[in-house]
């Protein structure tokens, strides 16, 4: 039997090594607290989970590709709250199953190589899954790093007109993982502007946009003309329900067309029971700002002690995540291999998440606020 040449390309999903070092570590007995995976532990609120139960019925059937349309209202509403867009429920919406299943298929719509449009470009050091969704789809990858020096946003003006122009499909994340830096209204407006002139679709994964501490991120749904372009957004970070598998992509009806033919061959919506739940999350604010509280408590536990040894926390405007420069003369791997080794504490190498993360670090703000005063007690230590 063969094995596509695509999957082997993948090589393995880089966490996979974080686990493995923390069997390592558990062999030998030592506490761990995880700051490496981005898996919120918090409870998922009760009116939800309440919400889920009710819907059970007797009888199971199929859930629609294009979802529940009770769902898709509620979704349009949120948007039309949340960022003053109106979008319509039956054309410009479409229910996924969480949002990673959408972000690793995009691709497989839009890609045309006979057209010229086989190139995808992704940002990094970044959630690597848009890239794979690329390969496995047959397209040529081209990556833009996120420095230091620009924010963390691409640099647009280095991308040439050849490269526009055979780029099928365009992804950026913000609020980003891993380095948390938000973007501008105004970067969506450019990069939207691009994509109509050079014909990609630009797709903004937006699945922390809920997760902020100052001021509430854009959306790329906001630019004044949303033709070639879509947003995803998921409930697993606003609402702590990742293992419901519940989010959307919004945006251009063409694009939504397109997914409404090809997602009955996938079968990738959730149960009808996860989206009648979904519409009790979407519906309800409170609960997202009580989240948002519990982590600006977490964040502030861990940049207190990060400032007072002197480690420059960089980025970090936004989502649940740090991102931190390595001490001088330390690598990205050195510094994470350092903190698991003497303290028990996990958080990922920026190498992990492409070669322009290499000399920081993220840490995901998961473990419980006790957990983090914890760390911050080994940490003064530490470094």
């Amino acid at each position: 039997m063969r094995i596509s040449p695509k999957l082997t390309q993948l090589g393995s999903y880089p966490f996979v090594q974080l686990d493995q070092a923390k069997d390592r570590m558990r062999a030998r007995g030592v506490p761990l607290i995880d700051f490496g995976v981005g898996d919120p532990r918090e409870e998922t609120p009760a009116f939800i989970r309440r919400a889920l139960a009710g819907a059970i019925t007797p009888r199971s059937s199929y859930p629609r590709a294009i979802g529940l349309p009770e769902l898709r209202e509620a979704i349009a509403a949120w948007v039309a709250g949340r960022f003053g867009v109106p979008l319509d429920p039956a054309t410009e919406i479409i229910p996924t199953l969480g949002s990673k299943e959408v972000i690793f298929s995009l691709a497989q719509v839009v890609i045309d190589p006979g057209g010229g449009k086989d190139l995808v470009l992704t940002t990094t050091p970044a959630y690597d899954v848009p890239r794979r969704g690329a390969l496995m789809a047959g397209a040529e990858v081209a990556e833009l790093p996120l420095q230091e020096r620009n924010g963390f946003l691409p640099d647009l003006d280095a991308v040439t007109d050849a490269t526009w122009q055979r780029a099928a499909l365009v992804w950026v994340n913000y609020p980003n993982n891993p380095t948390a830096a938000v973007a501008p209204l105004g970067f969506y407006q450019r990069l939207a502007e691009l994509a109509r002139r050079h014909d990609y679709l630009l797709a903004s994964d937006e699945a922390y946009s809920e997760l902020w501490y100052d001021q509430p991120p854009a959306s790329a749904l906001q630019v004044a003309d949303r033709s070639n372009v879509v947003a995803v957004n998921t409930l697993s970070k606003r609402s702590c329900m990742t293992g419901y598998r519940s989010g959307f992509v919004a945006g251009d009806p063409r694009l939504v067309r397109a997914l409404a033919t090809y997602r009955p061959s996938t079968g990738v919506t959730p149960q009808e029971f996860v989206q009648r739940a979904s519409i009790a999350a979407w519906g309800d604010e409170a609960h997202v700002e009580t989240l948002r509280h519990r982590y600006a408590a977490k964040r502030r536990v861990l940049l207190d002690v990060l400032d007072a040894q002197g480690l420059r926390t960089v980025g970090s405007a936004a989502t649940f995540y740090l991102w931190v420069a390595a001490p001088d003369g330390e690598t990205s791997l050195g510094f994470a291999q350092r903190l698991l080794e003497d303290g028990g504490i996990i958080v990922t190498p920026g190498s992990f998440l492409g070669a322009a993360g290499e000399g920081y670090v993220r840490v995901a703000l998961v473990p419980t606020l006790e957990e983090c005063e914890r760390a911050a007690t080994l940490l003064a230590k530490l470094l």
